[in-house]
């Protein structure tokens, strides 16, 4: 990451803190209120091939002792009341403004992927991972709402599992190549308006 990425994702993340506070105090008192304990969910994510950090994001789904893995048609009955909402107007993706504070990830860049597909996937995510993973990207505005779809179809995590290595990764990891190709200051605002755009249609 750049000096200019970080100084820029700082002075966004504290802008953003201060005008959403407000948000991120209601949607927490919401998800407790409705749906219990914890408000927050955490979870390793990877910064780089060799390094993981806890991602925080608003809870959407019932808590389980086997979440691992994407979310597929196998986990949709555990998504909460509140948590369709949440995900539909990325919402739950707030508290990950912490994140970008401690530099884990950037405001744009590859979503930050789980241990086990950059270890089955070494050579793709150590290309992809010379970017700063981010809260979105490229592929998050382009095929976040296709890979939703396929996803869908499954009813078992086998089935999720599957269709995520064999069509998601390759997608995304290319729409993150070409990100990375042309990667400027200017490019994230356009993709972090496009995220925004997005969101509120």
């Amino acid at each position: 990451m750049t000096f200019s990425k970080r100084i820029f994702d700082l002075t966004v993340a504290i802008i953003l803190s201060i005008i959403l506070l407000p948000v991120v105090a209601i949607t927490s008192l919401m998800i407790l209120i409705l749906d219990g304990r914890p408000v927050f969910f955490i979870s390793e994510r990877m910064r780089s091939p060799q390094k993981g950090f806890q991602l925080i994001k608003f809870r959407t789904m019932k808590p389980s002792n086997e979440n691992s893995g994407v979310s597929g048609g196998d986990k949709t009955a555990r998504i909460t009341r509140t948590g369709r909402f949440l995900r539909r107007s990325r919402l739950d993706e707030l508290p990950q403004l912490f994140n970008v504070f401690r530099g884990d990830i950037s405001f744009v860049g590859p979503r930050p992927p789980l241990r086990q597909y950059v270890e089955r996937f070494p050579e793709l995510y150590a290309q992809v991972l010379l970017s700063r993973p981010g809260i979105s990207g490229l592929a998050s505005v382009l095929f976040h709402e296709h890979e939703e779809r396929l996803l869908m179809r499954s009813t078992k995590p086998e089935e999720t599992d599957a269709i995520y290595a064999r069509i998601c990764i390759p997608r995304k990891a290319q729409l993150d190549l070409i990100y990375q190709a042309n990667q400027s200051l200017c490019y994230d605002i356009k993709i972090m308006l496009m995220t925004v755009f997005k969101s509120l249609r």
